[in-house]
């Protein structure tokens, strides 16, 4: 049966469909309130889909669907089979680096250690943890409260009452209260366990409530030692929670998720807070295929947070809503106020993430580095294709005289010095931009036109409409309007200027694409500035200096070296200028320029 047919008998309810190839593997794996209705729209003919959509379409030759009771189901079932069968065309979460958690083991009398595996034992896992300082902050808490053991026995009742075991070193410096020998019961060490568990998950006041109220106990019966016992951990406690990130206790327990990402990856950046306190924080990767929609990676991350990470607060702080019901939690897009600095806090967090992953894959894989950078600058600048090769030209003149421009050229989004060019001027007198902007552009692609080298994909001009108006004039005397990319950029403001287009385009001041345009800009300004100092500082020995009878091409240099210009060896000691070129090259030097 062919899929056109095959989906008409799809089922109007919520669940999850597979799209198979022609070798019977899933290539993609999608949810749906209504699977006939949603399956349907990947084969509409003027459907929108992105490039990459309309390919896996193409090879999709098969559809299976599992049926299930609600959205919800859809949506972890489908994060599940991803995990399982982890197709093609599917958004992925990147495990490249593993947070550590907090384990407490399921057995008598438990331990409680970091660990970076999770295993499916019954034990209790906490975190993961983005900082591994943070981390061990809370688990030295926990060991100057609480007597835990951090030994690996089989502390079962009946291997304890074998009477095997001996205490150990941790008992007799009080950091044990000896389970192993029956010193400490089973319920007074569960006790402690569930306390351990309030800290961990953030609920401080909570156990601080319960610790004054045993306290408080305590000193009614005069045991004021155990009572100051209690009481020094309640400082201790207080300390810790002094050092957390107070928000502000109004905002209560919420959980915080924002979303930003690049072409090639999406990043969500969970913020875990507890009575007004930031508890926890961290960002999960996905590798994104079919340029997903934001609300689509926020439902994945909700059904990875709540498999693997513990249960999410009721009420979750987010900048665009899921695009699934979560039926046991509220979303809130919060206008004002401490809950939406803490949305701003999150996304900060996510983009700081994000370009750290961008700098560290710039050095460890520099060809994916310049593959995504390709894609992205292609994306924000509105190309037709991947700006491999790029020029820039800026001009540079001193008072209308000694008129100079520079080429300077990238490759991949780095320098190609080996390509770099300067120009002096030619045709125009005096200080015309525009005019030595058309000059130069047009005498760069008509050489390169006559010797058959490839063209560019995109042409930088420094400056904003009246330079880039110039040089579109030389690309159409030259016919080759349309075949490159051309766009000017405005040093005030950085504003990007496109031909025909009365007002700029702003990009992100953080964004890689305008860094580049940036670099591309300065370097283009320090190769012309230095051509230029060159050039002036030829011309005033060939003026001033190489007119002094006597005095040649080398000696004239070696004077400018040692005093910069002219004007600072009129301002010289005899001495100094006799020291530079010896006393009778000096006596003629000194004469010419009148020094006395």
């Amino acid at each position: 049966m062919e899929i056109l047919e095959k989906i008409k008998l799809l089922p109007k309810k919520p669940g999850v469909y597979q799209f198979k190839d022609s070798t019977d593997k899933i290539i993609y794996i999608g949810k749906a309130k209504n699977l006939r209705n949603r399956v349907s729209s990947y084969f509409l003919k003027n459907g929108g889909h992105t490039g990459r959509t309309r390919v896996m379409v193409k090879r999709a030759v098969d559809v299976a669907f599992i049926v299930v009771e609600t959205e919800l189901d859809a949506l972890l079932l489908e994060n599940n089979l991803i995990k399982q069968y982890q197709p093609r065309y599917n958004v992925m979460l990147k495990d490249d680096k593993t947070y550590p958690w907090i384990c407490i083991k399921s057995e008598p009398f438990p331990r409680i250690f970091a660990t970076r595996t999770k295993i499916a034992d019954g034990s209790l896992y906490f975190g993961p943890y983005a900082s591994v300082k943070t981390m061990r902050t809370v688990l030295d808490l926990l060991r100057q409260l609480y007597s835990i053991r951090t030994c690996n026995l089989d502390l079962r009742p009946t291997q304890i009452a074998k009477g095997k075991y001996k205490v150990c070193l941790e008992y007799h410096i009080g950091n044990c209260l000896g389970p192993c020998e029956g010193f400490q019961t089973q319920a007074h060490y569960d006790q402690q366990i569930e306390e351990i568990k309030d800290i961990i998950k953030g609920h401080i006041n909570q156990v601080v409530r319960l610790l004054q109220q045993r306290m408080q106990e305590l000193s009614e019966r005069l045991d004021f030692e155990l009572a100051q016992n209690v009481k020094e951990k309640i400082e201790i406690i207080q300390r810790y929670q002094s050092k957390s990130t107070i928000v502000n206790a109004s905002v209560g327990s919420v959980d915080v998720l924002t979303v930003t990402s690049d072409l090639q990856h999406a990043y969500v950046n969970y913020l875990k807070v507890i009575d007004g306190a930031i508890v926890r924080g961290h960002t999960l990767t996905y590798r994104t295929q079919l340029e997903e929609e934001a609300s689509t990676i926020l439902d994945l991350a909700l059904a990875e947070l709540s498999g693997d990470h513990g249960s999410l607060a009721r009420e979750i702080l987010v900048e665009i809503r899921p695009e699934s019901e979560f039926p046991d939690h509220v979303f809130s897009i919060p206008q004002r106020g401490d809950k939406k600095q803490l949305i701003e806090l999150s996304l900060r967090n996510a983009k700081y993430y994000m370009l750290d992953r961008q700098r560290q894959t710039k050095f460890s894989d520099p060809e994916a580095h310049a593959d995504r950078l390709m894609e992205q600058m292609k994306k924000d600048l509105r190309l037709s294709e991947n700006p491999v090769h790029i020029e820039c030209f800026d001009n540079s003149n001193f008072h209308g005289t000694n008129a100079v421009a520079a080429c300077v050229v990238f490759k991949n989004g780095k320098p190609s010095k080996k390509d770099y060019r300067h120009f002096n001027i030619k045709t125009v007198e005096g200080s015309d931009d525009f005019a030595s902007m058309r000059e130069v552009v047009h005498r760069r692609y008509k050489r390169l036109l006559e010797e058959g080298e490839s063209l560019p994909q995109l042409i930088v001009i420094d400056g904003g409409k009246g330079q880039l108006s110039a040089a579109l004039e030389s690309l159409d005397l030259l016919g080759i309007r349309g075949q490159i990319a051309i766009v000017g950029i405005a040093k005030k403001l950085e504003e990007i200027y496109y031909p025909g287009d009365t007002l700029p385009l702003y990009i992100d001041k953080r964004s890689e694409t305008l860094r580049t345009l940036q670099q591309l800009r300065d370097e283009a300004h320090r190769f012309g500035i230095t051509h230029h100092r060159n050039k002036r500082s030829k011309a005033a020995v060939q003026t001033e200096l190489t007119q002094i009878p006597g005095i040649g091409q080398k000696l004239a240099e070696k004077l400018l070296r040692e005093f910069q210009s002219v004007a600072r060896m009129r301002k010289a000691q005899p001495a100094e200028i006799e020291a530079a070129v010896g006393k009778s090259k000096a006596g003629v030097v000194l004469e010419w320029l009148k020094i006395e």
